[in-house]
């Protein structure tokens, strides 16, 4: 496995870190903040946007750029980046949380899950090898081990079962990707006339993968889960199966139990999550990526995040209200637009107020990243996630459906 993060600084009072990771398609500061783009798209906002906002990287969703467009698409515009425009890391998950929220058309064997994808209901089959391909087809910078996403609550017979399945699907997404780099790699060798080099070949050898932790709410399990993904030996290392419906301390818990166990010298990624907040205790307890869909999606309920809580547009409180979502906000809703006006798109179901509230969530989200690495440098963090976390309130947020 490739060694492509270096640490720069760690929090004398914390776990917190300062990173730097590697990709074939530039570097990442962590910790990073990665906007979601389900079907190769953020909703509501274009690559261009996303790159005045400073994002690092984005995350495709294996499953459903596999379902739609499909990969014969995707192939034919030389990969996702193309397809997409955006020249930045790409990060794709596996596919392993649509097996746990499409619980209801699917089945999980040994071998790997069937099911009936949730458009027109067409039977289809994804192993860990087949993940993979797609991964590679899609030519994201980092690829994800095809894993089992067990619900909350689980027992523990269940939970156990499931994390042994994660650890022998990821040493068959491993040794997938290690035949196939060096196959590509003999291909690379050989003249013109008897290879061509595709996109597909070439982002197998370039491309990191990361192993996940599973476990469920049970300590001992994520050790054990963590201990054999790691023994596997991976780029970076994730900590999945989060922010499932768990409370908020055992979602912290299970990060605590598995992390002592994650090598220092690779990135870790806690998938899924979440508040600002919850992003800052992350970080605390040593993680470096993250990703989560609240800040688009609360933002087309009508949330904006702020740096004090959350505020909810479609107040009548904000008819009159000539201030910015945020003071002294340097995102393009805020240089330019008022609390009144963005109320009155929204009520009045125009797009635009989706779109400025979209681009001021996702500022706040990248500018709380850049802000922690600044904290860490500087060796003040602990005081900042301390007095963040104090004064930040949930306003009348339109819960997630």
């Amino acid at each position: 496995m490739q060694n492509d993060f270096e640490l720069l600084a760690n929090d004398q009072h914390s776990n917190a870190r300062h990173g730097r990771l590697k990709t074939a398609h530039g570097v990442i500061d962590t910790p990073a903040f990665m906007p979601i783009g389900t079907q190769g798209s953020v909703k509501g906002v274009s690559p261009r946007e996303l790159r005045k906002l400073n994002a690092q990287i984005i995350l495709g969703n294996t499953y459903h750029l596999f379902v739609r467009p499909g990969l014969d698409v995707i192939k034919h515009f030389g990969g996702l980046h193309n397809f997409m425009s955006w020249n930045g890391p790409i990060l794709a998950d596996s596919g392993g949380y649509q097996i746990f929220s499409l619980a209801k058309l699917r089945k999980i064997t040994g071998d790997g899950v069937e099911f009936q994808n949730h458009i027109d209901g067409a039977r289809a089959f994804i192993s860990p090898e087949i993940a993979m391909e797609i991964q590679a087809a899609l030519g994201s910078d980092i690829a994800m081990v095809l894993d089992e996403c067990v619900p909350y609550p689980c027992e523990y017979d269940y939970a156990a079962k499931s994390a042994e399945l994660t650890g022998r699907w990821a040493r068959r997404c491993k040794q997938w990707k290690e035949e196939n780099a060096q196959r590509s790699t003999l291909n690379a060798q050989r003249p013109t006339q008897e290879s061509e080099i595709s996109n597909e070949q070439s982002a197998i050898v370039g491309q990191l993968l990361f192993g996940i932790v599973q476990g469920g709410t049970f300590d001992d399990l994520r050790r054990e889960s963590a201990q054999a993904i790691v023994a596997l030996g991976f780029d970076g290392y994730a900590i999945g199966g989060v922010s499932v419906g768990e409370p908020e301390d055992e979602m912290m818990r299970a990060v605590e139990s598995a992390e002592p166990f994650l090598p220092t010298n690779k990135p870790r990624y806690a998938m899924g999550l979440g508040t600002p907040p919850q992003l800052l205790e992350m970080i605390a307890r040593g993680m470096d990526m993250f990703d989560c869909v609240l800040p688009t999606r609360l933002a087309r309920n009508g949330t904006a995040f702020t740096a004090t809580g959350t505020l909810n547009l479609k107040n009548a409180e904000f008819a009159l209200d000539k201030r910015p979502i945020e003071e002294n906000c340097a995102c393009p809703a805020c240089r330019e637009f008022t609390r009144g006006y963005i109320r009155h798109l929204i009520k009045a179901e125009e797009i635009l107020g989706l779109r400025l509230i979209t681009l001021h969530n996702l500022h706040s989200y990248l500018n709380l990243m850049n802000r922690a690495r600044s904290e860490i440098e500087r060796g003040t963090f602990d005081q900042f996630r301390k007095a963040f976390v104090a004064e930040y309130r949930t306003r009348d947020a339109v819960p997630i459906e």
